[in-house]
């Protein structure tokens, strides 16, 4: 490498390890708090349609071929960015993330305070999500 060519390898090389910053994340590292953990969260999507209600541990995963929903056992756990459940439903991994930022189900005139992931088996959901304190605005039932 040329020596004119050395300040800017190093800028360069500096740069790129600087992290980002990201909205949602803490600079500091801080674990994500904005749900309290006896809050109940609710994640939804559409098309197709699915739904994980989580009560501490306990998840009730519904779809429109499963109205009476399955039972799931999960564990929490928050990130720095956002909130986490992972568990086992129907012997297949599950992880379902929740993390700040205003969302539209695409299908009402709802707006959630979360954006919703869910990652079942080989697939992944999108939608959103709210809580006990933090709820959805619009129609109750659109």
């Amino acid at each position: 490498m040329q020596p004119r060519f050395l300040p800017f390898a190093a800028l360069l090389a500096a740069t790129a390890c600087t992290p980002a910053k990201t909205d949602g994340i803490d600079p500091e590292g801080k674990a994500f708090d904005a749900v309290a953990p006896e809050e109940v969260v609710t994640l939804l999507g559409t098309e197709p349609f699915w739904n994980l209600r989580v009560e501490g541990t306990a998840g009730l995963w519904t779809t429109p071929q499963n109205q009476p929903g399955t039972a799931v056992t999960l564990t929490r756990f928050a990130g720095n960015g956002g909130l986490g459940f992972s568990g086992t439903l129907d012997g297949k991994a599950l992880t379902a993330t929740l993390t700040p930022g205003d969302c539209s189900d695409g299908m009402s005139d709802r707006r959630f305070p979360f954006v919703a992931t869910i990652a079942l088996g080989g697939e992944t959901f999108e939608g959103c999500g709210y809580t006990d304190s933090q709820p959805f605005t619009g129609p109750a039932a659109p």
